[in-house]
């Protein structure tokens, strides 16, 4: 299995957050799932990768042209693709992916987020897309979807696509019991 962790590129100031990195990386390590990532050396990025590659896990990064020393390539990674633009790169990550993690980040990381929502809301794939909410992260942001949808703007079938939980345990569970496609 292959799954496809959405997180910063900066490392978080809540130490918590990196301790659910190792935690789940050991899992992957353990379990063979292969991670697929924005192939970056740094922040929540870097610390997932390498933390998976020195278990002797596969990891396969995605990054574009752009941002290869801006967010610094990782180089010891299974597979580093480079790809020409941002579009590109989500595209492939998707398309390489079996399930999508999100864990704690900024813009891009919201932005992937809610693409790969709105591409499986419109029929696009059928993968498991989950929040990993350490600490309560996400806690505003699910607050807001519940806020839409109580205000007939997003539908609850559209807003239950997103499946959070604070245990990586739990969004396991979910990922092994969807159906993908």
């Amino acid at each position: 299995m292959k799954v496809c962790i959405f997180c910063g590129a900066n490392s978080s100031l809540d130490s918590d957050v990196e301790v659910m990195a190792k935690k789940v990386m050991t899992f992957f390590g353990k379990n063979q799932i292969e991670l697929v990532y924005g192939g970056a050396a740094i922040g929540v990025m870097g610390t997932l990768a390498t933390d998976l590659m020195l278990q002797g896990g596969r990891v396969t990064g995605v990054i574009p042209q752009l941002l290869m020393t801006k967010e610094v390539a990782h180089g010891g990674l299974t597979e580093l693709i480079v790809t020409k633009d941002m579009h590109e790169r989500k595209q492939l990550m998707y398309k390489l992916s079996d399930a999508f993690l999100i864990f704690p980040g900024g813009m891009g990381t919201l932005d992937e987020l809610f693409e790969i929502v709105t591409w499986r809301q419109i029929g696009i794939h059928g993968k498991p897309i989950a929040i990993l909410n350490i600490n309560g992260y996400y806690d505003s942001l699910i607050t807001f979807l519940d806020h839409a949808v109580a205000k007939g703007l997003i539908k609850q079938k559209d807003r239950d696509i997103i499946f959070s939980s604070p245990s990586w345990e739990e969004i396991w569970t979910h990922f092994s019991g969807s159906s993908n496609g």
